[in-house]
């Protein structure tokens, strides 16, 4: 079911339409897209969802016994550049999957693609996210002022971290 690689509890791989109920149980809760760059979704929407991520090749399932519990955005931005996301169903949160599956996928990405470098834009107030690419190994690069406007408040912007690691630095 294209795999692209299997960890010590999990395996990630491209999505399938089927897929739409267990990313419904991800993309419609609010407080799970809360610092995505979308509005959270309707059940109904992410039928749809599923199909436009089994057909992309940035969208990818994190799964764990047969239910997909997380996503991981993945896209090439030029030069050997990729940038990298994820959100995790909030059940599977605080567990170390988000972890095993991003390290998973960097190491994927280095070893396979021919990848140079891997980097992460993050809300300053996205306190888990941060802590995750700290833990990751990755290295904060840039602090970009007021980037984006707030979902609640639009007049208001938030400002991003930047992280970022190169393969060279990747540690097992």
């Amino acid at each position: 079911m294209n795999v692209l690689f299997t960890t010590e509890h999990l395996s990630v791989r491209k999505f399938i339409p089927d897929d739409h109920n267990d990313l419904a149980d991800i993309l419609t809760d609010a407080e799970v897209t809360y610092f995505e760059p979308y509005e959270t979704f309707t059940r109904g929407a992410c039928i749809q969802e599923a199909i436009n991520f089994s057909k992309s090749e940035e969208f990818f399932a994190v799964v764990l016994n047969d239910k997909v519990i997380g996503k991981i955005y993945f896209s090439d931005k030029g030069f050997g550049s990729y940038e990298i996301g994820y959100t995790f169903n909030k059940s599977y949160q605080g567990k170390g999957y988000a972890y095993e599956s991003v390290f998973g996928m960097m190491k994927y990405a280095f070893s396979n693609l021919g990848i140079r470098r891997i980097f992460a834009k993050i809300d300053s107030r996205n306190i888990k996210s941060l802590n995750l690419v700290e833990r990751l190994g990755m290295r904060k690069e840039a602090f970009h002022k007021e980037l984006f406007p707030q979902k609640e408040n639009s007049e208001v912007y938030n400002d991003f971290y930047i992280y970022a690691i190169l393969k060279k630095e990747l540690q097992d």
